[in-house]
Protein backbone atom coordinates (compact mmCIF):
# COMPACT_ATOMS: atom_id res chain seq x y z
CA UNK A 1 0.00 0.00 0.00
CA UNK A 2 1.41 3.38 -0.94
CA UNK A 3 1.04 6.60 0.97
CA UNK A 4 0.93 9.58 -1.40
CA UNK A 5 2.08 12.09 1.24
CA UNK A 6 5.16 10.12 2.27
CA UNK A 7 8.54 11.88 1.73
CA UNK A 8 10.22 8.47 1.45
CA UNK A 9 9.02 8.37 -2.15
CA UNK A 10 11.47 11.15 -3.01
CA UNK A 11 14.26 9.44 -1.08
CA UNK A 12 13.64 6.15 -2.90
CA UNK A 13 13.74 7.97 -6.22
CA UNK A 14 17.05 9.60 -5.28
CA UNK A 15 18.53 6.24 -4.23
CA UNK A 16 17.53 4.76 -7.58
CA UNK A 17 19.16 7.65 -9.43
CA UNK A 18 22.34 7.23 -7.38
CA UNK A 19 22.44 3.51 -8.14
CA UNK A 20 22.27 4.25 -11.87
CA UNK A 21 24.93 6.95 -11.50
CA UNK A 22 27.21 4.46 -9.73
CA UNK A 23 26.66 2.03 -12.59
CA UNK A 24 27.54 4.68 -15.17
CA UNK A 25 30.72 5.64 -13.29
CA UNK A 26 31.71 1.96 -13.12
CA UNK A 27 31.18 1.58 -16.89
CA UNK A 28 33.25 4.67 -17.63
CA UNK A 29 36.01 3.52 -15.28
CA UNK A 30 36.08 0.10 -16.92
CA UNK A 31 36.25 1.77 -20.33
CA UNK A 32 39.26 3.78 -19.20
CA UNK A 33 40.94 0.62 -17.87
CA UNK A 34 40.30 -1.28 -21.11
CA UNK A 35 41.67 1.60 -23.18
CA UNK A 36 44.84 1.79 -21.08
CA UNK A 37 45.29 -1.97 -20.91
CA UNK A 38 46.61 -2.02 -24.47
CA UNK A 39 49.33 0.41 -23.49
CA UNK A 40 50.09 -1.70 -20.40
CA UNK A 41 50.49 -4.84 -22.51
CA UNK A 42 52.84 -3.02 -24.85
CA UNK A 43 54.94 -1.85 -21.90
CA UNK A 44 55.09 -5.25 -20.18
CA UNK A 45 55.59 -7.38 -23.28
CA UNK A 46 58.79 -7.51 -25.25
CA UNK A 47 57.05 -7.21 -28.58
CA UNK A 48 54.81 -4.29 -29.53
CA UNK A 49 51.08 -4.76 -30.00
CA UNK A 50 49.74 -4.90 -33.51
CA UNK A 51 47.79 -1.99 -34.93
CA UNK A 52 44.58 -4.03 -34.81
CA UNK A 53 45.03 -4.76 -31.09
CA UNK A 54 45.65 -1.10 -30.29
CA UNK A 55 42.64 0.03 -32.31
CA UNK A 56 40.41 -2.62 -30.72
CA UNK A 57 41.49 -1.60 -27.21
CA UNK A 58 40.94 2.07 -28.02
CA UNK A 59 37.50 1.63 -29.56
CA UNK A 60 36.26 -0.79 -26.90
CA UNK A 61 37.36 1.63 -24.18
CA UNK A 62 35.74 4.60 -25.93
CA UNK A 63 32.51 2.66 -26.44
CA UNK A 64 32.38 1.77 -22.73
CA UNK A 65 33.01 5.41 -21.84
CA UNK A 66 30.19 6.50 -24.13
CA UNK A 67 27.89 3.79 -22.78
CA UNK A 68 28.54 5.01 -19.24
CA UNK A 69 27.83 8.60 -20.23
CA UNK A 70 24.63 7.50 -21.96
CA UNK A 71 23.46 5.59 -18.89
CA UNK A 72 24.07 8.69 -16.77
CA UNK A 73 21.99 10.86 -19.09
CA UNK A 74 19.19 8.35 -19.61
CA UNK A 75 18.87 7.67 -15.88
CA UNK A 76 18.23 11.33 -15.16
CA UNK A 77 15.07 11.49 -17.31
CA UNK A 78 12.87 9.19 -15.17
CA UNK A 79 14.13 10.92 -12.02
CA UNK A 80 13.03 14.31 -13.33
CA UNK A 81 9.66 12.88 -14.37
CA UNK A 82 9.00 11.39 -10.93
CA UNK A 83 10.13 14.50 -9.06
CA UNK A 84 7.88 16.73 -11.17
CA UNK A 85 4.92 14.50 -10.29
CA UNK A 86 5.47 14.66 -6.54
CA UNK A 87 3.25 16.80 -4.33
CA UNK A 88 4.30 19.42 -1.80
CA UNK A 89 3.99 17.01 1.14
CA UNK A 90 6.30 14.47 -0.49
CA UNK A 91 9.19 16.91 -0.89
CA UNK A 92 10.77 17.80 2.46
CA UNK A 93 11.66 21.40 3.14
CA UNK A 94 15.22 22.44 2.47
Amino acid sequence: MSYPDDPRVLFATERTLLAWQHTSIALMSFGFVVERFGRFLRTVGNEPLSQAQRVFSLWLGVMLLMLGAGVAMVSAAPFRTVVRGLGEKEIPRG
